[in-house]
């Protein structure tokens, strides 16, 4: 039997490095996307109780940058995936890059950038394209914040992200440093001996790390077009 006949379902889990062939800047690049701000000054309660003007003018310009870039092949490889498979993705990403290419089954562990949120009723939600300033309220009358995860913060989905990687046939990771935790523990819920596929130009992980484990050290662009090519030929 055929390898791809064994596998009806499969998870995609991404991180920066997806992105990054867009033009978004990757969380661990000596020229990221924290440069010059300490991360805790706009990426936690706390950054956003000292300086709530600094943390919104972050995400307004992050907010900016992503309306300028498309999805990569990456992305769209991954959606040809789609026609053969049952695919899940689960990112780390808060950009819509994934969606924009067409991926239909996307779960945003750390937030999206194009959404706001209440600061007093966390699930009120509202879709956010332009700049978030202080005086933006919600219905509840409260000040609106990025519907961003912060250091420090639950991860709301991250329950149903465990249920989503339990079901998958097949795991491919791409472009994460599996440094973020609580994310980075997903990768233990799998089934057992199920196919792992890492790509990263710089792997964070070696051959030993699971079985049936192939690292691919390439971009998503090449790395996601090989798997495609083994998993439907």
């Amino acid at each position: 039997m055929f390898l791809s006949e064994m596998i009806k379902k499969i998870v995609v889990f991404s991180g920066a490095g997806m992105s990054a062939e867009s033009g978004l800047k990757t969380f661990r690049d000596a020229n990221g996307l924290w440069e010059g701000h300490d991360v805790f000054e706009v990426a936690s309660p706390i950054g956003w109780k000292q300086n709530k003007s600094l943390v919104l003018d972050f995400y307004n310009k992050r907010r900016a940058q992503l309306l300028k870039v498309q999805p990569n092949k990456g992305h769209y490889d991954l959606v040809e995936l789609e026609n053969k498979f049952k695919v899940n993705i689960v990112t780390q990403n808060v950009d819509d890059l994934h969606e924009r290419a067409g991926s239909g089954h996307v779960l945003h562990l750390h937030g999206e950038l194009f959404k706001v949120r209440s600061t007093k009723n966390p699930s009120l939600i509202y879709d956010w394209k332009t700049a978030l300033n202080l005086g933006d309220f919600g219905e509840d009358k409260a000040q609106l914040r990025p519907h961003i995860v912060w250091f420090g913060e639950d991860v709301p989905m991250f329950n149903v992200a465990i249920e989503t990687v339990q079901a998958a046939d097949a795991l491919i990771i791409i472009g994460t440093s599996m440094q973020v935790y609580p994310a980075a523990n997903l990768v233990y819920y799998i089934k057992n001996n199920i196919p792992v596929y890492f790509i990263d130009p710089k792997p964070s992980i070696n051959k030993n790390s699971f079985p049936n484990l192939k690292i691919i050290a390439e971009n998503a662009s090449t790395g996601v077009e090989k798997v495609l090519t083994e998993l439907i030929g």
